[in-house]
């Protein structure tokens, strides 16, 4: 029998002693190019996302769309997001991180290019479906850096992860203020019907990050589950067996939906699932439908709402790193609960508070601040929740969830505004209630212990 997995040309993040039972570590180099890159793709996909979110006017515009059109188009295509998130999930689990870390990127790419070569309903939700490798990156992140920040020789990266994980989640509020700049600027010199244009710039990054994404190695835990798989297609199943004890994981192999909710890990799923829906009412409320909540409720002009809109994303950002912070020194799950709870303080004031700069600037402030921040805690801990045989698989299906979340709070709130009920009430409704809950639901997930391998 092997006593090592040897490192290759293309995964040189060190040999594996099998007979130790210890991975090999991850140098400082190679943690600090995966984490910038990372940040980075993820920036990118959210660009890419906000893009075509501000740009669905100009596109419905061009093709001569009715309102009823457009909105059954950008449902369609959260419907195919929703599909191609849960598919990357198991794509990584069976290729490894670096690959999939390249397709994510790739067909973030891919999505933006052919969004510019759309020529009707059906082709711009095929497209755009493919923006779901875009939006699947933070949970490829999360699993990737989960893995190399427990065997880094970085000290300060490796006591401080979830904060260092958090500096990767600011690309959320980085890639909309980036997204925001890049169409004034694009229509200020082209035009409104420049739309394709826009697009088709957007891929230029992605590829740089892509060609630099060659460069990252796999973690040496997903190696050993390979190396596993192959034991045990030759038959070797009780070597096999005894080298994943040696490590303290699980065996790779069978189905990875199943294994998420096999009786180790269905309650945490569950939950998960129901958080990321349920909190996705708030995020359709405050974030993706911000302007038009700060026009509607507040009667706030355009002009003024783009500057509040730009200075909360700002907060946003720093919302990131002191949830990470926060996570790392009380746990991951108290930071979430107690954030999302005060997002609904802060959401409800603006709601039903004086509709002055002042006041309306800092309430909207803190709803992004504690809204936003426990994601960084949030997507760690999820992939925590899961060991590396379904890592992958576990946080890419609970992400996907802020799909149909996003869905159904559209529809309560369209509802609720069509059944005579104000667009503030029903704010305060759909956006509190679902800060609250999601709140609660994470009360019951039990967390997970801290990865060390």
């Amino acid at each position: 029998m092997s006593q090592t997995i040897p490192a290759t040309a293309a995964d040189t993040s060190g040999t594996i002693d099998l007979a130790s039972g210890k991975f090999p570590s991850i140098s400082v180099r190679d943690t600090r190019r995966g984490s910038t890159l990372a940040f980075l793709a993820w920036t990118l996909a959210v660009y890419d996302f906000i893009l075509f979110g501000t740009l669905l006017p100009r596109i419905s515009d061009s093709f001569g769309w009715s309102d009823t059109t457009a909105l059954t188009a950008n449902t369609l295509v959260a419907v195919g997001v929703f599909i191609v998130v849960i598919l990357v999930g198991l794509i990584v689990d069976r290729v490894g991180r670096r690959r999939g870390m390249m397709i994510t990127v790739g067909g973030a790419a891919a999505s933006s290019f052919l969004t510019a070569l759309s020529t009707g309903v059906a082709s711009l939700v095929g497209f755009r479906a493919l923006s779901g490798f875009g939006m699947a990156e933070q949970s490829v992140n999360s699993v990737y850096l989960n893995e190399v920040f427990a065997l880094t020789e970085d000290k300060v990266i490796k006591k401080h992860r979830g904060f260092f994980y958090s500096l990767v989640q600011t690309g959320w509020p980085v890639g909309a203020l980036l997204a925001a700049a890049f169409v004034a600027g694009i229509v200020g010199l082209f035009g409104e019907d420049s739309w394709r244009l826009s697009f088709i710039i957007a891929t230029i990054p992605a590829l740089l990050v892509l060609f630099l994404r060659k460069g990252i190695k796999e973690t040496p835990q997903y190696r050993l589950n390979v190396y596993l798989k192959d034991l045990a297609k030759q038959g070797k199943h009780e070597e096999a067996a005894a080298i994943a004890e040696r490590f303290g994981v699980q065996m790779p192999g069978g189905n990875y939906i199943g294994k998420i909710f096999s009786r180790r890990y269905a309650r945490n799923t569950v939950l998960l699932c129901f958080a990321w829906i349920v909190n996705y009412f708030a995020i359709t409320c405050t974030s993706l439908l911000g302007t038009t909540m700060l026009e509607e409720v507040k009667d706030i002009s355009p002009g003024t709402t783009l500057l509040i809109v730009t200075l909360s994303n700002v907060v946003g950002a720093l919302g990131y790193l002191v949830h990470g912070w926060l996570g790392d020194r009380y746990g991951r799950k108290p930071v979430i609960v107690v954030g999302w709870i005060l997002a609904a303080l802060f959401w409800t004031a603006f709601v039903f508070g004086p509709s002055t700069f002042t006041f309306t600037l800092v309430t909207y402030m803190g709803s992004l601040f504690f809204l936003l921040g426990p994601y960084a805690p949030l997507m760690f801990l999820q992939a925590e929740c899961y060991d590396s045989t379904c890592r992958a698989t576990g946080s890419s299906f609970v992400t996907a969830m802020g799909q149909p979340g996003t869905i159904i709070g559209s529809a309560i709130l369209t509802a609720l505004v069509a059944s005579s009920i104000s667009m503030g009430t029903a704010a305060f409704i759909v956006g509190a209630g679902g800060m609250v809950f999601s709140g609660l639901i994470m009360i019951a997930v039990k967390s997970p212990k801290i990865l060390t391998h």
